[in-house]
């Protein structure tokens, strides 16, 4: 048997969605509230080390494994860096805001950010995969012992 108690496995189950989202909203409103792509990203990363240490590396690997990590972290800097071209395309610099939207940071308004809450995105998306990788890979050479 793979993985910890039964307890801990059904705890992890009921909980992970949660973080996952929860990650996935500080990324996104990073724009209105504290937080942004890098505290969004370490959540994500949180929840899928949560689900590695509670079922073991086997069962997490099936959901999310280093290839999938890796194809995430390089498409999300595609994702971030064709936001920052298409600033330039659009005239202004890299982090031109080139979505207008009638509301400019405007709170309780997801969509007043512009483009800020892609670049968000992308960024948390490659933080999460990137952390994820690193533990992975302590844990594939063995330099987190395993019960």
């Amino acid at each position: 048997m793979t993985g910890m108690s039964s307890i801990v496995k059904t705890v992890t189950r009921w909980v992970s969605p949660f973080i996952f989202a929860f990650g996935i909203y500080i990324a996104l409103t990073g724009h209105l509230t504290p937080g942004g792509g890098f505290p969004g990203g370490v959540i994500i990363a949180g929840c899928f080390i949560l689900l590695t240490l509670a079922y073991g590396k086997e069962t997490t690997f099936g959901l999310f494994n280093l290839e999938s990590s890796a194809v995430t972290d390089s498409l999300a800097a595609l994702a971030f860096l064709c936001m920052g071209f298409l600033g330039y395309v659009f005239g202004g610099g890299f982090f031109n805001n080139f979505i207008q939207s009638g509301f400019p940071g405007t709170s309780f308004r997801l969509l007043s950010g512009g483009n800020m809450p892609i670049i968000n995105l992308a960024i948390g998306l490659k933080v999460g995969a990137s952390l994820f990788a690193v533990f992975a890979y302590l844990a594939l050479f063995r330099a987190i012992e395993e019960d």
